[in-house]
């Protein structure tokens, strides 16, 4: 209220006080707010960083090193903060990769803006700084950057695997890395080559074995066993594959009723008739000369029952039940088949086929292959598999990591150097401009390039070298015109990065800098926080 009071004009001719400190006070707690979020991830950036362990309210544990991963189970309460854990789901969309670094460089422009703001410097001014000094930022970075062609296969999995080096299954890279590769490119469309869907890249988790058993399957995969009742086929070459939808169990009514049954001859010609029902639809269904059904989950009825599994047995055909509604579409598209809603359209035309279907013991389940499938749509499968949950869901995590770093590359050909040597380039540049600049900007536009430097300096300081001096040596190279001089963490010097194997896309980078200035102008100009009950 007192506020209030004070912004009441004294007088007509003289300017009114109007009190500041409460916008200070929020502008600061939230800039802290967000740098604690942004402390938190900060020792898990590069191939040296830390894993988190996170443990969740219902008891599960996860172990990564993916920042959007570790922001995502946080549980953040103060909005600003929120604003940052948006910010690495956002590069995570955008670029996949590079999410604990946009954080990491969002942190350090915030730590500059306070220095700025005690300066007395208007929020107004130092965001529209922010903002030019963004942009020269991507147009040096895409000086620097350099073209790629998609048949260079090398280089696209040394990206791959400098994003995989800073995970938790690092030593991996050489098998993750050719097969994220590979398994990009075989979903390319010719039609519209700088577009991947990575929804056609179908993973598939299975305890048991090591990381070092992952494959890449030319075909379907699924995590079921077929059906054994009454000794059916687990074998079928030359498949003809149906996907249907409907159910081989008898009908029931739409609405509640009993059937009252005085009499055992009545019973038995309800028995006969469910008999004869499905052995009708099994006999359709064997007519257009299928020999695997993949069917799916019913939540109606069950979608086979035993009656119908033993006569699907004697025809010899196999079957696939509880086939999950959200992957029919990837199994019409990757057997170039229809699915099948009712018994009526089931058609020859409408089936898919393939070499072989069998099913395979892996570790201690089974699961159903598909290889060999007739004009097979652009889709593949990887099959993932690790020896306790903890490193398989960070396999998959980091092996989608390696398929962004792909399909930025596939989007956007152009490589740039990692190892810190781009953010060091770029503080240098930004610092000889801001010297041209006049007034207010140019301040600003320095403070945004020493914030840059916290990249090298914190993979510096994770590898456990001094950072201050490998930060200052880094400088002078860059400075001597070594464009792609960087950290190399693993001999704990600076050599050229490119020499290293060490590369990264550029859209990482621009989109990493773009996103952060971005998010870190929205928090500068908030002013008051106004809770709404």
């Amino acid at each position: 209220m007192a506020a209030v009071t004070a912004a009441q004009p004294r007088s007509s001719k003289t300017e009114s006080y109007v009190d500041n400190k409460r916008k200070e006070d929020i502008r600061q707690a939230n800039i802290n707010a967000a740098r604690a979020v942004a402390d938190a991830v900060r020792t898990s950036l590069g191939p040296k960083g830390m894993d988190k362990m996170i443990s969740t309210a219902n008891g599960e544990v996860i172990i990564t090193n993916d920042g959007a991963t570790i922001l995502n189970k946080m549980e953040v309460l103060q909005p600003a903060a929120k604003m940052l854990v948006d910010l690495s789901k956002s590069q995570d969309s955008a670029a996949g990769d590079g999410t604990t670094t946009v954080v990491v460089i969002a942190g350090a422009l915030l730590k500059q803006c306070l220095t700025l703001l005690s300066n007395g410097i208007h929020p107004t001014v130092i965001s529209d700084s922010l903002h030019k000094a963004s942009i020269k930022a991507v147009d040096v970075l895409t000086a620097m950057a350099v073209p790629l062609e998609l048949s260079d296969r090398e280089s696209l999995i040394k990206s791959a695997s400098t994003s995989l080096n800073s995970k938790v299954v690092s030593q991996y890279s050489t098998l993750l890395a050719p097969l994220a590769v590979d398994s990009v490119l075989s979903v390319v469309d010719p039609a519209k080559p700088d577009m991947v869907d990575l929804r056609d890249i179908k993973i598939v988790k299975k305890l048991g074995g090591t990381v070092d058993d992952t494959q890449l399957v030319k075909g379907l995969v699924f995590d079921k066993k077929a059906s054994h009742a009454a000794g059916g086929p687990t074998r079928m070459e030359n498949a003809k594959i149906a996907v249907i939808q409907f159910q081989i169990s008898p009908p029931k009514t739409d609405i509640e009723q009993s059937i009252v049954v005085s009499d055992y001859t009545q019973m038995d010609r309800i028995l006969k008739e469910e008999r004869n029902y499905i052995l009708g639809m099994i006999k359709k269904i064997k007519a257009t000369g299928c020999n695997v059904l993949l069917i799916q989950k019913s939540i109606l009825r069950d979608a086979v029952t035993d009656l119908s599994l033993h006569y699907l047995a004697k025809a010899k055909i196999m079957v696939v039940k509880d086939v999950e509604r959200e992957d029919i579409e990837f199994i019409t598209k990757t057997l170039n088949c229809l699915p099948i809603a009712n018994i009526e359209h089931f058609r020859v035309e409408k089936l898919g086929h393939a070499d072989l279907v069998e099913e395979v013991s892996l570790g201690d389940g089974k699961i159903v292959k598909v290889t060999g499938i007739k004009d097979m749509g652009r889709t593949t499968t990887v099959l993932v598999r690790g020896s306790n949950q903890l490193v398989l869901d960070e396999a998959e995590r980091s092996l989608h990591d390696a398929l962004c770093v792909v399909r930025c590359l596939v989007s956007k050909r152009f490589l740039i150097a990692g190892g810190g040597a781009p953010e060091i380039e770029l503080s240098r540049q930004l610092g000889a401009w801001s010297k041209v600049l006049h007034g207010m900007e140019g301040y600003c536009v320095r403070s945004f390039a020493e914030a840059l430097e916290v990249v090298p300096y914190t993979l510096a300081e994770n590898a456990g070298l001094n950072p201050i001096a490998i930060v200052t040596e880094l400088r002078n190279r860059h400075a001597q015109g070594e464009i792609n001089a960087g950290i190399n963490v693993r001999k704990g010097q600076i050599t050229n990065i490119l020499e290293e194997n060490v590369v990264q896309p550029l859209l990482v980078s621009t989109s990493a800098i773009t996103l952060a200035t971005e998010c870190v102008r929205m928090i500068l100009k908030i002013d008051d926080i106004v809770n709404v009950r």
